[in-house]
């Protein structure tokens, strides 16, 4: 999958929504995405424009700074756990995640991850709460809030949540509010990362020395991503690209393909792998010559991770191969 991090395709913001007070006082409410009264920011429709590089239809409006601190609330607190769903498909997920899951009363998370989870899993939660792309750090503290108010809470993201994910933001947010981790039991459950998920699907492209590299200017300038290109590719790493292009990104994509044309040739291979483990799942093994074309496609998306193979890295029976080194020590 994406990969991917926390910025997938557009979102349906036409949410049923009713509000919540997490769960801290009155009678419990039925499972619904809801709005929310505990410090957090709740999802709006995502008509506007967006700032975040994404496609018009996609929200940026949640972005807030943190309410409420940690003195605002009176129960004891809940557990916070980080999940990652992997590439998408509930196989795909961990047991542990999945027991996650099961056992959060409250399951935060962006609109698309959300709709990727079982229904049993979101049939047995009491509350799902969801946000449109952009509302990381208002559906972050919304999950943190909720914790504090004494419910045992999850916050979900595709891949892993330590890669390109909330996993991090939660414990800033978590820190700004004078909570600890601690206090909620915080906890990551990892997850198949959408590089590892799409080198599966491509043979052995990533059995070396690798750099994972995000096309998304939203939190990172463009002039230190193409940085990182550069030296990516100068030194010679497997380069796995997150989130490749959206409408109103187009031109990261082309920059990104003639930084690599700089430091490697036109027949290096590339795997481009859409949707990886999703029902749309598309798989590509192309040349870096012919990389830029595929911007024009709908195989290439922000649902997408691409791998750019080394000078070693050859096509074998439609399979990349990047060799590890034991031809070099060892005869077979």
């Amino acid at each position: 999958m994406s990969t991917e991090t926390d910025t997938d395709t557009d979102a349906d913001a036409e949410n049923e929504e009713s509000t919540s007070n997490c769960g801290a006082s009155g009678a419990e409410s039925e499972t619904s995405r809801s709005s929310s009264k505990c410090g957090g920011s709740s999802g709006s429709d995502d008509s506007s424009g967006s700032k975040c590089g994404a496609s018009s239809s996609e929200d940026d409006s949640n972005e807030e700074e943190v309410g409420a601190t940690v003195e605002d609330f009176d129960a004891d607190p809940g557990q916070l756990v980080a999940v990652g769903l992997g590439p998408g498909q509930p196989e795909g997920m961990t047991e542990r995640a999945k027991t996650a899951l099961h056992e959060a009363e409250h399951i935060v998370g962006y609109t698309t991850y959300i709709e990727l989870l079982p229904d049993e899993i979101t049939e047995g939660a009491d509350e799902i709460y969801d946000t449109p792309m952009c509302g990381e750090v208002s559906r972050t503290e919304e999950a943190i809030d909720r914790a504090l108010a004494g419910n045992d809470v999850a916050i979900v993201g595709s891949g892993d949540p330590n890669v390109y994910a909330l996993a991090g933001l939660a414990l800033e947010i978590l820190e700004s509010k004078g909570a600890t981790a601690t206090m909620v039991d915080f906890e990551v459950v990892p997850g198949v990362p959408a590089a590892q998920s799409c080198g599966a699907r491509l043979g052995a492209p990533l059995v070396n020395d690798t750099v994972s590299i995000s096309l998304s200017d939203h939190l990172v300038p463009m002039p230190e991503i193409e940085s990182r290109l550069h030296a990516a590719a100068k030194e010679g790493f497997t380069i796995t690209i997150y989130n490749p292009w959206s409408r109103k990104r187009r031109e990261n994509f082309e920059k990104a393909c003639e930084i690599l044309l700089t430091h490697r040739d036109e027949d290096t291979p590339v795997g481009i792998v859409h949707g990886a483990g999703r029902e749309d799942e598309e798989v590509v093994i192309t040349e870096l010559g012919d990389l830029e074309e595929f911007g024009e496609r709908e195989i290439v998306d922000m649902t997408t991770t691409i791998v750019v193979g080394t000078e070693d890295t050859y096509v074998w029976d439609d399979r990349m191969v990047r060799p590890r080194g034991y031809e070099t020590k060892y005869d077979y």
